[in-house]
């Protein structure tokens, strides 16, 4: 009867040792940032952008928020890089329907966009004029159609001058002139994770 007494004992003991253990990483996790609010805005005419946004917040949380304009870009894919390309030429900022309030609780914000025309979209323009983000962390994010971030970080900077933009990330995601649209599932997703949690542990954000 000690014996089985003192099995028992044992086991309780491991069972008490490994929920410590658990409990100890699992805070870690939550502490990645500690004190800080995260916001992670986007841009995504394909979603490619919308599910990079999507694995940054399962990693380090926050508040996720689409762009969305007044008046949505027309559906036809030439007709809006035309309309892209003038509102880059003239330096037009289209009005946003999305509204952040409190914007100021924010310490670090996320900024994903696609490549368009090499350079940052309207929308992400309109957002980083619109909004004060003097004093806090700015972290760029892209997805592109393989040519790279053209402009858009930089362009992040300028609007930036009184935050501290961090490194950004950027990732191949569809083609939507030859008819890809969005990548970022099954074995494309899972890599995508995988670089995502290296640049954000790069970047001390994980």
């Amino acid at each position: 009867m000690d014996s089985i007494k003192k099995s028992k004992q044992h086991k309780i003991v491991r069972l008490l040792l490994m929920v410590m253990v658990m409990g100890s990483s699992c805070s870690k996790a939550q502490e990645v940032v500690p004190g800080k609010k995260i916001l992670i805005v986007y841009v995504s005419r394909t979603n490619n952008t919308k599910a990079v946004a999507q694995i940054i917040q399962r990693n380090v949380g926050g508040d996720l928020v689409a762009l969305e304009l007044e008046t949505p870009y027309p559906a036809d894919y030439k007709i809006t890089v035309d309309q892209v390309s003038k509102e880059n030429e003239t330096g037009y900022l289209p009005p946003l329907k999305t509204k952040i309030n409190n914007i100021s609780k924010y310490d670090i914000i996320f900024v994903g966009a696609p490549t368009w025309g090499m350079q940052l979209p309207p929308p992400m323009k309109s957002f980083l004029s619109e909004y004060n983000l003097s004093g806090k962390t700015v972290v760029p994010f892209n997805t592109n159609a393989g040519y790279g971030i053209g402009s858009s970080f930089e362009t992040v900077k300028e609007f930036c001058p009184k935050s501290t933009v961090l490194e950004g990330f950027s990732i191949k995601g569809g083609i939507e002139r030859d008819g890809v649209l969005f990548v970022m599932e099954g074995k494309k997703e899972e890599e995508a994770e995988g670089k995502i949690k290296s640049w954000l542990q790069k970047i001390k954000l994980l």
